[in-house]
C-alpha cells in the first residue's frame, strides 16, 4: 500500500552522539545549532567544539538525512556583520537550511547564499494566514508555526497560503507564545529571543497564599493524532527537546516513526499501552497536552509540583538495548582485479557511486609464498571503522601472486574515503560564490 500523504519527521540534537541516535531511529531530518546564535544557548553543540555540527552535516548526508541549522535568535548590529564569515563552513558543508527569526538575518542570508533555503523559526511567532503569507514572500521555504494553533488554524493556514508548514508535535509547551515571551528577559536578564530562556515559568509561585507551578504547561504529545495533522496540511512533524538526552530523542523518535509510517498509509492504529509507557520513561513532566483540539483549559497545566520518576532499570536497558540494535552502517560491494605485472584495481560501489582505485607498484609473481585468498578477504573486509559494512567481496585473477598486505589494507582505506568524499560531495556548496560580505 503506498503513502496517501508526504510528510518529515523531524528530530531534536544538542550534539553529535543525539544526532546519530536519531538519525538511527528513523529521523527524516535533523535541527541541530552551532557554538552562535541559537535559541538553545545551553545546548551541548552550543558549547562544545564547532565542527561537531559539520561533522553532524556529513552523517546525516551519508545517511540520506537533511540537517536543519538554527540560527534563529534576534542579532545585534556587530553580529551581523561576522554572520557570513560563521556561516562559510556549514554551508560549503551542504547544510539543507538555516531556521532564522531575525528578518535582516534572512535579508542577508538571501542575498549571500541565493540557493540556501530558509525556514521561519517558531521564534517568528506565525500564526495567522497573513503573517505567513508575509513570510512566504520574504523568501522563506518554510514556515514553523506556533504550537498554541489548533487543527482548524493549520488547516485554515494551509488551504489559505499552500505554504510548506512545519508542526511541533511532541514535547515542551511553551505558558507564552513562543519569540513574545519576556517573562525570562525581565525576571532574570535572559532573553529566549538570545537563546537564553531561564524557563522561568518553570517555577513555582505563590498567589492567594497557595504555591503551586501555576504556569508549568503539561508536555504535548499527539502520537493519536498523526493523521489529522497531516490531513491539515502539515509536512514536517517536529519533535521538540534539543536539551534532551540520546535516550530522549532515540526513544521519542523510534515511537513517532513507527506511528507516522502507519498514517502515511491512511491505515488506522491504536498506540500501545507499551509505546505510551516509553515515552513517560524517557520524560514526563506530570501529563500530556496539545492546542489542537482545546485552547486555554486549565488541565493543561501541571499545577502540582514535578512528579518524582524513579529510573525504572529494566525499562531503560530495554530502551537501550533497543538503540544500540538500530545502530547500521552503508553496504558496500566490492571487487579486487588480480594480474601478475599489472598494479592492483579495487572497485567499490555503494548505490549509484563506483569508484576504482589502483596500486602503486605491478603485482609480482610469488617467488616463495603467494597471499591467499582468504588473506585478500580478511584486509578487504576490514571496515570496522569506517560507515560502511561489506556486502559483496570479489576477488578476480591470478592466485599465485604475492600482494603485501600492507598494500590491501591502503586500497581499502581510499576506496573508502573517496566513496565516502563522493556521497559528501553531492551536498557540498562553494560559499565564495557568495554574492555578498555582510550588512551594508
Amino acid at each position: 500500500m503506498g503513502e496517501m500523504y508526504r510528510a518529515e519527521l523531524l528530530a531534536p540534537a544538542g550534539s553529535l552522539s543525539v544526532c546519530k541516535a536519531a538519525v538511527f531511529a528513523g529521523a527524516d531530518a535533523v535541527y541541530m545549532g552551532g557554538q552562535k546564535y541559537s535559541a538553545r544557548a545551553f545546548a551541548k553543540s552550543s558549547v562544545s567544539e564547532e565542527d561537531e555540527l559539520l561533522l553532524a552535516i556529513e552523517f546525516c548526508h551519508l545517511y540520506g538525512v537533511k540537517l536543519f541549522m538554527t540560527v534563529n535568535t534576534l542579532f545585534k548590529e556587530r553580529e551581523l556583520e561576522k554572520l557570513l564569515e560563521y556561516m562559510d563552513p556549514y554551508v560549503e558543508a551542504g547544510v539543507d537550511a538555516v531556521i532564522v527569526q531575525d528578518l535582516g538575518v534572512a535579508k542577508v542570508l538571501k542575498e549571500a547564499y541565493s540557493d540556501l533555503p530558509l525556514h521561519a523559526s517558531t521564534q517568528m511567532t506565525a500564526n495567522t494566514r497573513e503573517a505567513v503569507s508575509l513570510l512566504s514572500s520574504f523568501g522563506m521555504e518554510r514556515i514553523v508555526l506556533s504550537r498554541e494553533l489548533s487543527l482548524k488554524d493549520i488547516s485554515d493556514i494551509y488551504e489559505s497560503t499552500g505554504a510548506e508548514l512545519e508542526v511541533f508535535v511532541h514535547g515542551a509547551m511553551c505558558y507564552s507564545y513562543s519569540g513574545a515571551c519576556f517573562m525570562s528577559s525581565l525576571l532574570g536578564g535572559r532573553s529566549g529571543n538570545r537563546g537564553r530562556c531561564a524557563g522561568t515559568c518553570r517555577l513555582p509561585y505563590t498567589t492567594g497564599g497557595k504555591k503551586g507551578n501555576f504556569l508549568s504547561m503539561k508536555d504535548m504529545n499527539t502520537l493519536d493524532s498523526l493523521e489529522d495533522i497531516l490531513k491539515a496540511g502539515a509536512y514536517s512533524l517536529k519533535i521538540e527537546g534539543r536539551m534532551k538526552s540520546e535516550l530522549y530523542t532515540a526513544t521519542v523518535v523510534s515511537v513517532y516513526r513507527k506511528y507516522l509510517d502507519l498514517a502515511l498509509r491512511g491505515e488506522s492504529y491504536t498506540v500501545s499501552e507499551q509505546d505510551k509507557q516509553l515515552l513517560k520513561a524517557v520524560y514526563d513532566r506530570g501529563g500530556e497536552t496539545s492546542y489542537l483540539y482545546q485552547h486555554n483549559a486549565k488541565d493543561m497545566i501541571a499545577l502540582a509540583d514535578r512528579p518524582f520518576r524513579k529510573e525504572e532499570e529494566e525499562l531503560t536497558a530495554f530502551i537501550r538495548k533497543s538503540m544500540e540494535e538500530r545502530e547500521r552502517k552503508l553496504p558496500l560491494s566490492m571487487e579486487l582485479k588480480v594480474e601478475s605485472g599489472a598494479v592492483l584495481e579495487l572497485s567499490l560501489e555503494q548505490e549509484d557511486i563506483r569508484i576504482s582505485v589502483f596500486g602503486e607498484q605491478p603485482v609480482e609473481k610469488a617467488k616463495q609464498r603467494a597471499t591467499a585468498r582468504e588473506e585478500m578477504e580478511k584486509q578487504l573486509l576490514k571496515l570496522g571503522n569506517s560507515c560502511f559494512y561489506p556486502k559483496a567481496l570479489r576477488i578476480k585473477g591470478e592466485e599465485e601472486v604475492f600482494i603485501p598486505l600492507s598494500t590491501l589494507n591502503a586500497l581499502r582505506r581510499e576506496g573508502c574515503e573517496r566513496v565516502r568524499e563522493a556521497i559528501l560531495a553531492k551536498f557540498r556548496r562553494n560559499p565564495r560564490n557568495r554574492k555578498c560580505n555582510g550588512i551594508r
